[in-house]
């Protein structure tokens, strides 16, 4: 009995502690627009922003014609520098950037809103001896930086026809 009310215990700890400290589970982004017709040609990212765009009720469509607000993806770029060398001149550290630029423009609108430049950037170290997994690290710390790139332009979106 005392070791099944301590489990009880230990649990209603945890839940309250989890609850006090306003951890809660991340919901739908609330979007002003109920459609959007997306154009441009970066493969990339588009995939990717129609699924999450998808999971927070907006409909793609593939006609600028119903589109509460149209999305132009200009371009995005990928660009991979040496940060730094070691003494025998063999490369130690990488700068990895990505980039996204695109326009808004709301249906009923007639003029594009300013190019708007949504970027990640990280850094890793790098070894010859440990190639496949740098690689590896590589190709996760890119997919890491197009999520967050997607994240900015859809907290960007959330507010943009708000304050317009």
């Amino acid at each position: 009995m005392l070791k099944l009310s301590l489990r009880a215990l230990f649990y209603i700890a945890l839940i309250a502690s989890l609850i006090g400290c306003g951890f809660h589970l991340r919901g739908t982004t609330d979007m002003s627009f109920n459609s959007i017709f997306i154009q441009g040609n970066t493969l990339v990212i588009s995939k990717n922003l129609n699924k999450r765009l998808l999971t927070n009720g907006v409909k793609v469509l593939d006609s600028a014609e119903n589109a509460d607000l149209l999305l132009e993806m200009i371009g995005e770029e990928s660009e991979k520098r040496i940060l730094s060398l070691s003494g025998k001149g063999k490369v130690n550290e990488f700068e990895l950037y990505y980039r996204v630029h695109y326009r808004t423009k709301p249906a009923s609108a007639e003029l594009w809103s300013p190019v708007h430049t949504m970027e990640a950037r990280r850094d890793f170290s790098y070894s010859d001896a440990n190639l496949l997994a740098k690689q590896g690290e590589e190709k996760r710390l890119n997919e890491g930086m197009q999520q967050d790139v997607i994240s900015g332009i859809l907290r960007r979106l959330s507010t943009l026809k708000n304050s317009q």
